[in-house]
């Protein structure tokens, strides 16, 4: 049974981080939010507490995370709003049938561990949407859509496998994850996540843009990179400013890296005449800290779906090679 609670708390820590509790049969987390002292309060009865959710008083709720705590000083002195709940972890088998689609928690519901749910939900339903769009308006054939399931589903099926996991780790009563989560777990998180290679490991997981579709229909790529097509397009700044500024734009982008030296075809000239209004172009420097993320010295381009993965990533300059992705998409 999970308890959620909007509140703001006088107590001795801070207002800049997380604050976990772990305990041997239940968890209790503190996510700071805007505003002065408020806090998300995210935590769990004891499997014994036998009570349904819609019998549950407030006071139970605070008389559970003060015993929790623990602390001398420790003060709930304004309660926005709360509510409880159960955890079930599922996930549908298909998200689509004929002209049903699913997305967000009709197609995966899963524990708050790692608070994935929400982004996940949005990445489900944008997907979609730029399918739905063009399939709608005659710019692509219904076998767009088959594209939805395969790309979101794998996505589900891990998602829930590892929220189970480290929800087992916070909150599982086995006597050894007990006293792993007690005895050993505090003493080398915080060094853990001292560590960069682990904060590199960790956070592109938990923001959810280390997700890909590396394997699927629409991912294409000619030449050898880092970054593979399927994979979302990294974040770097370009002349100071962000270079997905240049892309909030709900169509195609199709995006040049020039080393200064390759003779470029004028593949925009010829693809934004086939393709007015539904692709744009933009054209940079092959910067050191752009070769240096995609893994390569020399030019090369990319063609970036609506929702900004890379659909084909390529250091051949043919406008055919252009063409043939386009036309894959709009088969």
């Amino acid at each position: 049974m999970f308890y959620v609670a909007d509140v703001e708390v006088d107590w001795e820590f801070g207002h800049d981080a997380l604050q976990v509790f772990l305990m041997r049969n239940s968890l209790l987390a503190f996510f700071p939010m805007v505003g002065e002292n408020r806090f998300r309060i995210v935590g769990t009865f004891p499997e014994e507490f036998e009570k349904d959710e819609g019998n549950i008083l407030y006071e139970e709720i605070e008389a559970r995370i003060k015993k929790d705590t623990e602390l001398e000083r420790f003060d709930i002195t304004n309660v926005r709003w709360f509510s409880t709940y159960k955890v079930h972890t599922r996930h549908v088998d298909k998200f689509s049938v004929g002209r049903v689609f699913l997305a967000g928690d009709s197609a995966h519901i899963h524990s708050p561990a790692g608070a994935q749910g929400m982004n996940t939900g949005i990445q489900d339903g944008y997907n979609l949407a730029w399918k739905l769009a063009w399939v709608l308006n005659g710019r692509a054939s219904s076998e767009l859509l088959n594209t939805y399931n395969e790309e979101r589903l794998p996505n589900a099926e891990q998602l829930t496998k590892t929220t189970d996991r480290f929800f087992g780790l916070v909150a599982s009563p086995e006597p050894f994850l007990v006293f792993t989560r007690l005895y050993i777990f505090p003493y080398i998180a915080q060094f853990l996540f001292s560590l960069d290679a682990v904060k590199k490991f960790v956070f592109p997981r938990i923001s959810q843009i280390r997700i890909n579709y590396e394997d699927d229909t629409l991912s294409q790529q000619t030449g050898t990179f880092k970054v593979k097509a399927g994979d979302r397009m990294p974040w770097f700044a370009v002349d100071g400013r962000s270079l997905y500024d240049d892309l909030r734009a709900p169509n195609f982008h199709l995006v040049i890296f020039h080393d200064g030296k390759t003779e470029i075809p004028p593949l925009d000239n010829e693809v934004m005449n086939e393709w007015k209004g539904r692709i744009d172009s933009h054209f940079y420097s092959l910067f050191p800290h752009v070769a240096e993320t995609f893994g390569t010295t020399d030019s090369f381009f990319v063609i970036l779906r609506p929702d900004n993965y890379i659909g084909l990533i390529s250091n051949d300059f043919s406008p055919d090679a252009v063409r043939d992705y386009l036309n894959l998409i709009s088969r």
